[in-house]
């Protein structure tokens, strides 16, 4: 069940001995191929434990781990694409909740997922660790969404 070219034909990045990484937010380095199996409900979980963006007032680094998750439908993000779009972030400011939801509505627009979440554990500074947690779900995973909210609320998971 390899993929064929013409299924690959939206996939630029990967492979590509010459790339450029961003130095500015930039959502149109993302790309999507298509899911062979969208009849199945499963779960994609990317880590990106490097994360990084700056305070808008300080300009001082913050960095996170950030973990998404998501259950796709037809589209779905190509890795190497997500790892030049989180890393454009690097020179952007904005707060940490920002950031999550930033990342959680660009993934939404690109892919319209079934289900998506987005965790971010940002380091603590001045002894404030900051944690935002953004998800979204299509009608069919409303509870489910309502359900992860509240986990992540209570710290559950």
């Amino acid at each position: 069940m390899s993929r064929t070219d013409n299924e690959l034909s939206g996939v630029t990045l990967l492979g590509c001995n010459a790339t450029k990484y961003p130095d500015r937010y930039a959502p149109e380095v993302l790309e999507t191929f298509k899911n062979k199996h969208p009849e199945n409900e499963y779960l994609v979980t990317f880590t990106c434990p490097e994360f990084t963006s700056l305070c808008p007032k300080t300009g001082q680094p913050d960095f996170a781990k950030i973990i998404i998750n998501y259950i796709p439908r037809e589209d779905m993000v190509e890795s190497k694409s997500l790892k030049l779009y989180l890393f454009s972030f690097r020179n952007h400011g904005d707060f940490h909740e920002d950031c999550v939801n930033i990342i959680m509505k660009d993934l939404v627009a690109l892919m319209n997922p079934r289900y998506l979440e987005v965790r971010g554990l940002f380091t603590p500074r001045g002894g404030i660790a900051i944690l935002p947690f953004a998800n979204y779900a299509d009608e069919e995973h409303q509870q489910m969404r309502r359900e992860r909210l509240m986990a992540a609320f209570t710290n559950e998971f």
